[in-house]
């Protein structure tokens, strides 16, 4: 299986911010903004692995920066940066562009990882990537530390769930 650049998984999606997307504080929904990035990310993850099913394994965090307000754009930007046999690292970086000023920042920066599964919803090989550009390239070095980092993580999160109660809190 032939290596991708990582180029050939970017998503790019650009939307006004509607009054119905705000909060209590006139700011983007975190939310809403959770949506607009597994959305981008999942079209990335299909992309580079041109499998039509490809599922959220997970979310290592969402670094909101600043706040998105309604007289900015909101673009999501996605793209493949590092792969494993069947899985997919997905970086993600929101740019808030205020419309009037043309000011651009970050606002917000995330990790997530996806499985391509096939008809059979079993785990499938992808292709891996090819980092060109300076921030692709960073992405591609850093991936196997946050990739040790998300093991950790899951492994501790399936030693929480045994200490979980799932009783309804009425029957306690």
């Amino acid at each position: 299986m032939n290596a991708k650049k990582v180029s050939e998984s970017r998503i790019v999606n650009t939307a006004q911010v509607l009054s119905c997307d705000l909060n209590n504080y006139n700011t983007l929904f975190g939310g809403i903004l959770m949506k607009k990035l597994d959305d981008a990310a999942t079209l990335s993850a299909r992309r580079h692995s041109r499998i039509s099913e490809c599922v959220t394994a997970s979310t290592d965090s969402i670094d909101f920066l600043c706040p998105i307000h309604q007289t900015d754009s909101v673009c999501v930007e996605s793209f493949v940066t590092y792969t494993g046999r069947t899985s997919m690292e997905i970086f993600c970086k929101v740019i808030a562009e205020d419309i009037m000023t043309g000011e651009r920042r970050i606002a917000a920066t995330a990790f997530l990882t996806f499985v391509a599964l096939d008809e059979n919803k079993k785990p499938v090989q992808v292709p891996g990537v090819i980092p060109e550009t300076e921030e692709e390239i960073f992405l591609y070095n850093t991936a196997k530390e946050r990739a040790e980092m998300r093991k950790l993580r899951r492994q501790k999160s399936k030693e929480l769930a045994g200490y979980i109660n799932i009783n309804k809190p009425w029957d306690n």
